[in-house]
């Protein structure tokens, strides 16, 4: 299995079409105005030496790197340069699963996977100008997590008989699919690092996380992954839009007609795509950084303006605190 990761790419698509910022601290996120409330999307690797790294707010950003260039994102030129990127990558002789504008996994024969990788790094920066980095592993978690490891612009292998060396003594959110929060509810538990993670009983995990999560949790320690790369074009699961105010939202009357809107934003979305949504979440972060989120069923599954709007407003309801509001969103999600 090997997993391609393109290098800083929001930041790297502009630098192609700017030449004079390459090896300048640049920053991509929101229109660009780092007077404003809004947060990183992607900084170039001369910006993430200031400690500029994605959701970081923009205003602590500019902070941070006084000097750096402030960058809207351009969604097609993003969107144009990642199916540049997959198309080069169909060329090969292997399955592709697409993840995003910018990553892959690919699943390949051979008994050379570094010829093959250093063939891809080499036709897509010849296709597109872009870097990558491939990760290879024995499968989809250790090649996810090689690739991690070999940034910027590498190739690395990871499997079974170098996980512990390389990760054991890592903290366990190092794993991909494990996050803060998790993390911060096994430290609770005494464990800590990804070789007590892999030793712990999935028993008493399956206690404390439940009988699918908790399992799965130490074979993910173990680096243990079975599932295939899938090489159907990638859809989307959900649609969403948010919106972050540069005042904060203190009348929730007001919150209120902002869910609306986006809820009808989002339902023109749904619509034009001709999937039903089964459920919609709001999220609202107070003031100054709290996020929270509730989610509501419909009824049944539905394009309509009027549903969506409904569920979002019902999910609306499930705020207990009406707290000053900085930013809202609503996303509809689809039946898998």
């Amino acid at each position: 299995m090997l997993h391609v990761d393109l290098d800083q790419f929001v930041a790297a698509v502009e630098v192609l079409r700017r030449p004079e910022l390459r090896g300048r601290p640049v920053v991509v996120g929101g229109d660009g105005d780092p007077t404003k409330r809004g947060v990183v999307s992607t900084a170039s690797y001369a910006a993430r030496a200031y400690g500029v790294h994605s959701g970081l707010p923009l205003r602590t950003a500019a902070r941070r790197c006084p000097d750096a260039v402030f960058l809207p994102v351009d969604r097609e030129a993003c969107d144009a340069a990642s199916s540049e990127v997959m198309a080069t990558l169909r060329e090969f002789d292997a399955v592709v699963q697409v993840l995003g504008w910018d990553e892959a996994f690919l699943a390949v024969e051979g008994d050379d996977p570094e010829a093959t990788a250093g063939e891809i790094r080499g036709r897509v920066r010849e296709a597109t100008g872009l870097e990558c980095t491939v990760g290879i592993g024995g499968n989809k978690l250790q090649a996810k997590l090689a690739s991690g490891l070999g940034k910027p612009a590498g190739v690395l292998r990871l499997t079974g008989e170098d996980w512990f060396e390389v990760l054991g003594e890592r903290p366990t959110d190092a794993l991909w699919g494990i996050g803060p929060k998790t993390a911060k509810r096994l430290t609770a538990m005494g464990v800590d690092t990804v070789t007590q993670l892999a030793a712990a009983d999935p028993h008493d995990l399956a206690e404390r996380f439940g009988p699918t999560t908790g399992p799965w949790l130490v074979r993910l320690a173990r680096g243990q992954d079975d599932s295939p790369v899938v090489g159907t074009p990638h859809v989307a699961r959900s649609r969403s839009r948010e919106t972050t105010y540069q005042h904060d939202l203190d009348d929730w009357d007001e919150v209120q007609r902002q869910v609306l809107y986006l809820a009808q934003r989002v339902a023109s979305d749904v619509a034009a795509e001709r999937r039903p949504a089964i459920r919609i979440v709001v999220k609202v972060r107070y003031a100054p950084f709290a996020t929270r989120t509730h989610g509501r069923a419909l009824p049944a599954p539905s394009t309509e303006v009027k549903a969506i709007q409904q569920a979002a407003l019902a999910a609306l309801a499930q705020f207990a605190e009406q707290r000053p509001v900085r930013l809202l969103g609503v996303r509809a999600e689809f039946a898998r």
